[in-house]
Formats: structure tokens, sequence, C-alpha cells
């Protein structure tokens, strides 16, 4: 009986959870609506970062598809490259950024988050911009610059705003934060060196800002992120293991990418060193590699192994240990050449293996915990992690040697066929209220 004295409902036997962090499904779907985009900042931010995953993977199929046929078709102002190095570095990325950072960065920080209307200029700056830059890229050189100056002024903004709680905060432990803030004002002034580059034709000196700014930006910031977030992640879901992230490894790691920012400049000005640079290159490259895949292993990668959510997280990371030894082997495989003989195939194995697979793993796991669903990686990403590993994988047979030219509109395909199929999905929950009935 109830205090009320009416008699309590029958119980239920209840299936235990896979996962910690399980709530129920409500029985009804409520209606889509864009005003429940603004109950909280990851809403927002992860659906427009959909948006142009979506926009970007569909187009870039597009292309391959185009140069598959053989058949004239699509027509460009900017060179193709730059439009899809660019939208891929720059365009969805930061917005994702956004969304973990005004929602878990004010707990790093120790502060009361912002709301999501005060985030929307500066969001929707950043992907009208990248929608103006691929659509600038088929008819106007202008309409490009204009978009990518435009994403430029709301990157920097959000990373202003950012910078702002770092500095208003008294956290013991700031580092992570501080890292993720300079790593987006160098991205800020990536984007506008991008936009000046294509405004003057300068199609070498648009890469070089790109390639730049991706290890100066996105790269930097998983490192900061991973260093933080995975051996957390890992100890609260296998007892067994501890928290473990020594920040000599941090420091190992950022520097890594920071030679590799110097380098993008050092092969733009024409001074990488020929072959002597190339063999030394190359050693720092696997040196670097093996001290990552180790510290997959340190941080229990087996273990996680039988919990699919983690799992992708320490699969993800490997890539990024994959990508610098590919990298190595790279530079010395093509010392009898004078170039690296594989060095598309090591930057996708960076891209989409270590930045893809963790920004699928993270996206997928705040979304659930932040819309009141179990913490689970369900069949559907589970194949979905899956599918894009395979991406990866034809994208990495298309830089080898006289590869196929099948691979590289396969690797496209698959690529936006997992972004759709994830992308649909997500963008559903956030616009409806959360499954267990709390706000945000």
């Amino acid at each position: 009986m109830s205090a009320t004295g009416r008699p309590l409902p029958p119980l239920r036997p209840v299936s235990p959870a896979p996962e910690r962090g399980a709530r129920p499904e409500p029985a009804g779907a409520t209606p889509w609506r864009p005003a429940h985009l603004l109950r909280a900042p990851h809403r927002l931010a992860f659906f427009l970062a959909m948006v142009l995953l979506l926009a970007s993977g569909l187009w870039w199929a597009a292309v391959q598809l185009d140069r598959a046929t053989g058949v004239p078709g699509l027509s460009y102002a900017v060179s193709p490259t730059v439009l899809h190095a660019a939208v891929m570095s720059f365009g969805f990325m930061p917005l994702f950024f956004a969304g973990f950072l005004f929602t878990a960065g004010p707990k790093w920080l120790g502060l009361d988050g912002p709301e999501a209307r005060t985030l929307r200029p500066m969001l929707l700056l950043q992907a009208l911009g990248w929608l103006l830059w691929l659509a600038g890229g088929h008819r106007s050189v202008a309409l490009a610059v204009a978009g990518a100056s435009t994403a430029a002024v709301g990157l920097a903004w959000q990373y202003e705003r950012f910078g702002a709680l770092v500095r208003a905060s008294r956290a013991p432990d700031r580092l992570h934060a501080r890292v993720v803030t300079a790593a987006g004002a160098f991205g800020a002034f990536s984007v506008a060196g991008l936009a000046l580059a294509t405004a003057f034709g300068a199609v070498d000196l648009a890469r070089a800002f790109v390639l730049s700014g991706l290890w100066g930006f996105p790269v930097l910031t998983y490192i900061a992120v991973a260093h933080r977030m995975i051996p957390f992640f890992t100890s609260s879901a296998v007892p067994m293991v501890q928290v473990w992230r020594p920040f000599w490894v941090l420091w190992v790691l950022l520097g890594a990418a920071l030679l590799e920012l110097l380098a993008v400049w050092l092969d733009w000005a024409g001074l990488a060193g020929g072959r002597p640079g190339m063999g030394v290159r190359g050693l720092l490259e696997l040196s670097v590699g093996a001290v990552v895949l180790w510290l997959g292993v340190a941080w229990g990668l087996v273990q996680s192994l039988r919990i699919r959510l983690l799992a992708m997280l320490h699969l993800g990371f490997l890539w990024l240990g994959l990508s610098f030894v590919l990298a190595g082997a790279s530079q010395w495989l093509g010392l009898a050449g004078g170039a690296p003989l594989f060095g598309l195939g090591a930057l996708h194995a960076l891209t989409m293996g270590f930045l893809g697979s963790i920004l699928l793993a993270m996206v997928t796991r705040v979304s659930c915990g932040h819309s009141g669903r179990a913490l689970v990686a369900d069949g559907l990403v589970w194949g979905l992690f899956w599918s894009l590993q395979a991406a990866v994988l034809l994208r990495l047979l298309g830089a080898t040697p006289q590869a196929s030219s099948f691979w590289l509109p396969a690797a496209a395909l698959v690529w936006a066929a997992t972004v759709v199929v994830w992308g649909l999905r997500l963008m559903n929950w956030y616009g409806r209220p959360r499954a267990d009935g709390r706000p945000g």
C-alpha cells in the first residue's frame, strides 16, 4: 500500500541494462519542434554540425561519382581538393566541439554554462559560412571567400566565448581547457588565412593553411580531450582499470602535432630538407606512433572491448597511432623517389580513422546521455562504426600506388551512407524532449 492508502501497481520484471546509465524510453514519441534545439547548447550545435556533415558527405560522394563517370558535369571556381579539405577539417568539426565545450566544458571549469540562445549567432554564422563555401566553390570565388570569412568570424566568436569561461574559472586543472582554447584560436586564424589565400588564387597557400589548421586545431583538440576523457570513461566502466594520464604523454602528443604543423609550412616553403629530412621525419613519426599504440593498450584497450561504446573510443584512438606509423613508413618508403609514398593514406587514417571514429563515439555518448537514453552503442550504432571503418580502409586502398579508380568513389559513398543514417537518427533526437522527461 502507498502512503495514501491506495494499492501500488504490480511490480514488473526489468531487464538489466547492458551498460551503465540506462534510462527508460518514452511510450510514445513527441512532436519534433525547432524550439527544442534551444533547450541545451549541445542540441543546437550538434544539429547544425550534422547538417554540415551530411551536406559535405553527400557533396563529396557526388564529386567522386562525377569524376568516376568521366562525363563532364560539375564545374569548379575553387580547387575541389581545397574545398573538400577545408569543409572536412573546419566545417562540422568546430560545431561538434561547441556542443562539447559548452556542455562538458563548464563542468570542467566549475562554472554555469551559457544558454543555447546566446550561442545561436556564432553557430549559425559557421553553418551558413560553410554552406556558402561549398556553393561558391562551384559558382564564384567571391562567394566562397565570403563563406570562409563568415565562418572565421563565427569560429573566432565561439572561442572568444569559451576563452572567457576559462579565464573566469578558478578550477585547479585548466590545462586541457587552455589547450583547447589555443587550438580554437589557431583554427580561426587558419580559416581566415584560407579565405585570404583563396581570394588571391593561391591554391598551395590555401592548402597549407588547411593542413596546418588541421594539426593545430582539430587534432590538438582531440588529443587534449582524449587525454582527459578516455582514461576517465574507462575507469568508470571497467573497475579494474585505474585513471592513468601522465602529463608527459600529453606533451609528447601535442609536440608531435606541432611538429607536423611546422612540417606543413616547411614543405610549402621548399625547406623540408630533402631525403635526410624525410628520414628524420619518418623516424620521429614511427616513434610517436609506437608511443600512441602502447598508450592505447595501457589505457585499457583489451578490457574495453566488451563495452561497445567504450571500445569505439579506444579503437578510434588506435587510428592516431596507425596514422603516425603510416606517415613514418611513407617517408622511408619514399626515400628512393624523393617523395612520401603513401602520404594521403596516412592523412586519411588520421582524419577519417582517428577524428571520424572518435567523433562518432563521443557524439553518440553525449547525445544518448543528454537525451535521457541509455549510454550504450546499440546494434545500429555498432554497425555504423564498422561501416565507417570500412570507408577508412577503402580510402587507404585508394591511396596505394596504381590503385583502382573504384576505391575513392566507394569510400565516399560508404562514408556518406554512414553519416546520413547516423545523422538523421540523432537530428531526430535533438528536436524532441528528453526521453526521461527531465529538462535539458
